[in-house]
């Protein structure tokens, strides 16, 4: 993803990523269903439903009920829990949505996790454009649907919403049931609205 300025601006190439980077892989993955592979070593769920297209990495388990409606890249050694919904989606290896996620238009780092009910919102309210705010700095982002961007390590609470456009740093930690907006710098806990602070 180096030739991107900002990671979201990804998402608009992952449809055809997931396609091209399907049609090289080797014989342990398994084309279950039009431009879907999964691994040999994954588990999934006979009740899991995967839209096309998709890769499921190795290791990785997508459990009971789970909904990924397409677009959905999804690393080695993920869980992809009951009644989770995934669209539009990088998840890196590691990551775990295990309980009642929504994650729409994100790219979630290494070894995030999101807690039992935690979601990201993709849409605002108004429908305008994504403007990601940095401190003063507005980005604008010309895109309707942004989700969230987790570093790698990123903790986030249960019950919590990642507003549009939530940009959460490596190593950070989002308290439970948290409505979280804008940029959250590297190694901070974000415990509610404008309070954040830095680790020891």
């Amino acid at each position: 993803m180096s030739q991107f300025e900002y990671p979201w601006q990804a998402l608009a190439g992952i449809k055809a990523l997931i396609i091209s980077l399907g049609k090289t892989l080797d014989s342990s993955y398994k084309e279950v269903s039009e431009n879907v592979w999964v691994h040999e070593s994954a588990n999934v769920f006979e009740s899991a439903y995967i839209g096309s297209p998709c890769i499921i990495g190795p290791n990785t388990e997508v459990r009971h009920g789970a909904f990924i409606r397409g677009s959905a890249l999804v690393g080695a050694n993920c869980v992809v829990g009951n009644s989770v919904e995934l669209k539009n989606v990088i998840l890196f290896d590691n990551v775990q949505v295990p309980h009642y996620n929504y994650v729409g238009d994100s790219i979630l780092g290494y070894k995030s996790h999101m807690g039992a009910g935690s979601i990201t919102s993709n849409v605002k309210s108004d429908k305008k454009l994504v403007v990601i705010k940095n401190g003063d700095e507005n980005i604008e982002t010309g895109l309707k649907k942004i989700g969230a961007m987790l570093g790698d390590y990123v903790e986030v609470g249960c019950n919590s919403v990642l507003n549009p456009g939530t940009i959460i740093g490596k190593h950070s930690n989002v308290y439970p049931t948290s409505c979280v907006r804008g940029v959250i710098e590297e190694n901070s806990i974000f415990k509610n609205t404008g309070e954040v602070i830095k680790k020891d």
